[in-house]
């Protein structure tokens, strides 16, 4: 009788915790298996995405080796598993070790639970409970901590600090600023900035989360409500599109918090400055409270009904005297997919196919692809995986933070991140190749890389290249950045906001098209807004219908160059949320019936409406956003709308019926989500392919490049008062190169005045390498910058003495 031979898997170990064999991959902490199987392990100063240092000593257990124990408890988080261990996490003698722990954690402790804002949430309260002592054997005094200002966002009170260094780990890991650091020694040691300058990294609020204590609270929800009281409930941040999910605390219908809710697909367990703290601007002053009609010159504040019969009479008006072309609607691409299916209908419905959402678009050549979306080929979780990455006309680390914390993580693993810019970023991460040419140069350099990798290939060149290039040879940036994307492993190429606002970015989509095909390596939109995928699969553009079919139809900035006679904006501030806000107020001012659907009561809007329609904002309504990926994500209402305030789809669907219009009643944004999946089964990301021919910009001295500030990009984050703060909503300043400065006469915070578009503003200077000579950096979406022209387009900048 032969014996029986039981096989393992080579990568595997078995292991034994509290009496449970347990099958665990090589190397893992013992931690982190005790975590996948249900085993509860006291900790501090451990996480699952953090480095684990072993400093806080909490998760000592007691092991056992071969029959031999440990000379002393482990650390289970640095402690790594082996074939034929034997794990006690409660036996008598770890549980000394980790009663010991706690005792002296609590020494220094403060004992101020009952008015710090972790109480009911926080993990010391929690373990002291099971494993401190009920009295104290300290007898001397505590030491006191003196707090340090980390800035708008952060609040601290450092002497309940343990030092388990998660906020330190962080900055230094994923955030990838170094920020914070551990001081002095011993009893004496201090968490804090090197040099008292605060903390700034567009994800710092994630250190509030990590903080297993309250050291680290939210400046803006401290002391507003407690952890019992409030309730929780899931929705999608509304301001880029990977769409990150997090959860809305409220009491009593108010929104006090926002905190990250855990996708591994989408925003792992981590969300942005701008996703946290946006939520403030539900409650701005600038709401706007009640519908307003103007009569005579004069605002008033009317009832619903009156309102909504009087913007159906001005487009109806409209239509009749100037025809259904003479109609444009303009929506905001972060407005939720029911709304934009509404008012595509609605607009469709009156005769017009006149609507967008791509409001900062700079090149509408090369129109609608009607088979799918503009977004993602690569899933959001699978960008760390790249092994090449090719950025074009974007900084992911404010326009998308944690689609770049996932490029970080690629690069970190080894990948090669190459970018094209305008002007050069404070990148987070290693970069292989960054080229920075002025704007205009822009579509030359990528079709050197199209040149380049043709060559490489052996393969004949993309359609039109020589009239990028003549018969130049690709140059050394080029040929970098070409032999990584023809390289092993998975690439793709991503164009992010600067792309899509220049003049030529239809260029630049096709050229990228092509290199990606020439490649196999994936092709990307990281598109502005969070739903502008949505708007392409609702029908919120010209070119195409929900259902996939191809119209006519003018595009946003034709709309706005051409003016209408009758406009209904949604969701949009002109002088902001446009690609040129100064067109944008001047064929508003032209108009004869202007319907703006608005959650705030902007200057521009009250100069230039006819109607105003105070709309539901964020946690206010329920709706769909539809990521670059291309995933529907849905969301419900948490509270009653600020004022009057009523959901825009809401509104959309009675505005409908009292233009006798037919199929307008849904009941719930259920309805119209089913509806529109439908529609639009099976569609996925589409590929510019259509040749764009090269287009010579017009001569201009200087150039202004722009694109909304990190805090600037739709109303509500402009309107949450904390953001606005901090140093990323500074008022805009006209960022030269020194050669252009010293040509001016100007030296840093000295004045100029810009002129664009008709506009001309009076800003501060900075001289900076960062821009290439002839081009200057004006933010939009601030202060001082709001309603300039182009976003990228000619500028006159004249110093302030000379100034006319």
């Amino acid at each position: 009788m032969s014996a029986e031979v039981k096989t393992q898997n080579p990568e595997t170990v078995n292991v034994t915790i509290d009496g449970q064999s347990i099958e665990a991959p090589k190397g893992a902490s013992l931690i982190s298996v005790a975590d996948e199987h249900g085993i509860d392990i006291p900790r501090f100063c451990y996480h699952s995405k953090l480095s684990a240092p072993a400093n806080c000593r909490m998760c000592l257990v007691d092991v056992e080796m071969n029959g031999r124990k440990a000379p002393k408890p482990l650390p289970a988080c640095i402690t790594a598993v082996a074939d034929g261990m034997v794990v006690q996490t409660t036996s008598e003698r770890a549980l000394k070790a980790q009663r010991g722990v706690m005792e002296f954690l609590l020494i220094n402790h403060p004992l101020d639970c009952p008015i710090c804002d972790q109480g009911g949430e926080c993990e010391l309260q929690d373990l002291a409970l099971g494993y401190g002592r009920s009295v104290s054997r300290f007898s001397e005094r505590k030491r006191v901590v003196k707090d340090e200002n980390l800035g708008p966002l952060v609040a601290t009170e450092m002497t309940r600090c343990i030092h388990c260094t998660r906020c330190v780990r962080f900055l230094d890991e994923v955030a990838s600023t170094s920020e914070l650091g551990a001081m002095y020694r011993g009893e004496h040691t201090e968490i804090s900035t090197l040099v008292g300058s605060g903390v700034h990294s567009e994800l710092s609020g994630n250190i509030i989360d990590l903080c297993p204590v309250g050291a680290l609270t939210s400046r803006p929800y401290r002391y507003t409500a407690r952890a019992w009281e409030m309730l929780s409930h899931s929705s999608i941040a509304p301001h880029d599109c990977q769409g990150s999910n997090i959860d809305l605390h409220q009491v009593r219908g108010t929104v006090k918090r926002v905190v990250p809710r855990d996708n591994e697909a989408i925003n792992e367990c981590w969300i942005s400055d701008r996703d946290r703290f946006s939520y403030e601007g539900i409650y701005s002053d600038a709401r706007l409270a009640t519908p307003q009609i103007r009569e005579n010159g004069e605002w008033q504040s009317v009832d619903w009904q009156t309102a909504i019969e009087a913007a159906a009479n001005h487009l109806r008006d409209s239509v009749e005297r100037h025809g259904p072309e003479a109609l444009g609607a303009l929506v905001s691409p972060s407005s939720t997919l029911e709304e934009m299916y509404l008012l595509g209908r609605i607009v469709r419905a009156m005769g017009s196919h006149n609507i967008d959402a791509r409001l900062r678009r700079g090149d509408f050549r090369d129109g609608i692809e009607t088979a799918g979306f503009a977004g993602l080929e690569t899933p959001v979780a699978d960008l760390e995986n790249l092994d090449a990455a090719f950025v074009i006309g974007g900084y992911p680390r404010h326009e998308q933070p944690l689609i770049n914390h996932r490029l970080r993580k690629a690069a970190r693993n080894g990948a090669e991140v190459m970018v094209l810019n305008p002007r050069a970023f404070d990148w987070n991460l290693p970069l292989g190749v960054e080229q920075v040419v002025p704007a205009d140069a822009m579509p030359r350099a990528l079709a050197g890389v199209a040149r380049a990798v043709a060559a490489l290939r052996g393969v004949d060149e993309p359609a039109g290249l020589e009239q990028w290039l003549g018969t130049a040879e690709a140059d050394e940036p080029a040929r970098q950045i070409a032999a990584a994307l023809v390289g092993d492993g998975r690439r793709a190429l991503l164009l992010g906001g600067l792309a899509d606002s220049h003049p030529a970015g239809a260029e630049l989509r096709y050229l990228a098209a092509e290199i990606a095909r020439l490649t196999g390596a994936d092709y990307g939109e990281l598109t502005p807004g969070a739903n502008t995928a949505g708007a392409w699969l609702a029908g919120a553009v010209p070119g195409r219908t929900a259902n996939g079919e191809a119209t006519d139809g003018l595009d946003a900035a034709a709309m706005l160059a051409t003016p209408r006679q009758g406009y209904i904006l949604m969701n949009a501030e002109p002088e902001y949320d446009f690609f040129d806000g100064e067109t944008a107020t001047r064929a508003l001012a032209g108009a004869e019936a202007v319907v703006a659907l608005s959650a705030y009561d902007s200057p521009a809007l009250r100069e230039h409406a006819d109607v105003l329609l105070p709309i539901a904002t964020l946690g206010e309504t329920a709706g769909t956003l539809v990521n670059a990926e291309g995933r529907w994500q849905t969301f419900a209402g948490v509270g009653y709308p600020q004022g009057d305030a009523r959901p825009a789809w809401r509104l959309l669907r009675v505005l409908g019926n009292v233009l006798d219009l037919d199929g307008f009643n849904y009941q719930a944004p259920d309805e119209i989500h089913h509806e529109l999946q439908r529609l639009s089964e099976g569609t996925g990301v589409a590929r510019p392919s259509a040749p764009i021919a090269a287009q010579t910009p017009a001569p201009s001295e200087l150039t202004r490049i722009g694109y909304p500030a990190m805090f600037g990009v739709d109303p509500l984050t402009r309107h949450a008062a904390s953001l606005q703060q901090t140093d990323h909503a500074a008022p805009a300043r006209a960022v030269m190169n020194p050669v252009d400065a010293g040509r001016l006469g100007v030296s840093e915070d000295d004045a100029v005045h810009v002129r664009q578009s008709g506009a001309a503003r009076r800003l501060p200077v900075a001289v900076s390498d960062a821009v290439p000579a002839g081009s200057v950096w004006i933010p939009a979406g601030v202060e001082g910058s709001a309603g300039l022209g182009a976003l990228m387009g000619a500028i006159e900048v004249v110093a302030d003495g000379a100034a006319a």
